[in-house]
This record gives structure tokens, sequence and C-alpha cells, in this order.
């Protein structure tokens, strides 16, 4: 792909993911096909302050976990009002590494 696109979505996108991710995703995007590249710009990811002000307000209510996509831990935090509350503030510092891993793996599983 062309490296003037490649330099604008990683300028656009880079605070989505962690750093040590981002030479990988540059690699993945130089790589890609320029057929790909209305993909690339329709890909919407989770920002991470967004669901950290989730997780700090309704987190004992998993809702920070059904945003993610990830269903089944949100009901079980659900049913357990986020673990008795110590699950809800384990979450609390560990949300937006979560958020950044998993628009990796959205960004990583677009293309197959």
């Amino acid at each position: 792909m062309d490296l003037q696109k490649v330099d604008m979505f990683m300028m656009l996108n880079a605070k989505y993911f962690e750093g040590h991710h981002l030479p990988q995703i540059r690699e993945k995007l130089v790589e890609l096909d320029e057929t790909k590249w209305p993909l690339v710009l329709n890909m919407q990811f989770k920002s991470a302050d967004t669901l950290m002000i989730i997780s700090l307000s309704a987190g004992q209510l998993g809702i920070d976990r059904f945003m993610l996509g990830d269903t089944g831990m949100g009901v079980l935090k659900l049913l357990t009002c986020g673990g008795f509350g110590i699950w809800t503030i384990v979450d609390w510092f560990s949300i937006m590494s979560f958020t950044r891993e998993k628009n990796l793996e959205t960004f990583l599983n677009s293309f197959y």
C-alpha cells in the first residue's frame, strides 16, 4: 500500500493501540493490497478513554465488558455486582490496555 496512506492511518488511529503494536500494524498495512484500503478506512475502534469513563461509572454492571464484546464476562460481572466490587476495581486499572488489545484483534482479524 502507498506509504502516504499508511502514515495517514497511523497518525489518525495510533491512539487506539498500544505503542508496541504500532510497528506490527504498520508492517501489516504496507503489505496490504491497495484494494483493501476502503476496508481499512471503514474500521471502527473503541476509545480507551470512553471505556474508562464507562468502567468508572457503570463497571459494576458489566457494561464495559459488554461494549468490548466480552458478553460472557459482562453477564458474570452483572450477576456478581462486579465480582463483589473487587473485579470492578481491577478493571479500572486494566480496561484501557484491554480495549487497545481488542482493537488490535479487530484490526488483525478484519483481513482474513
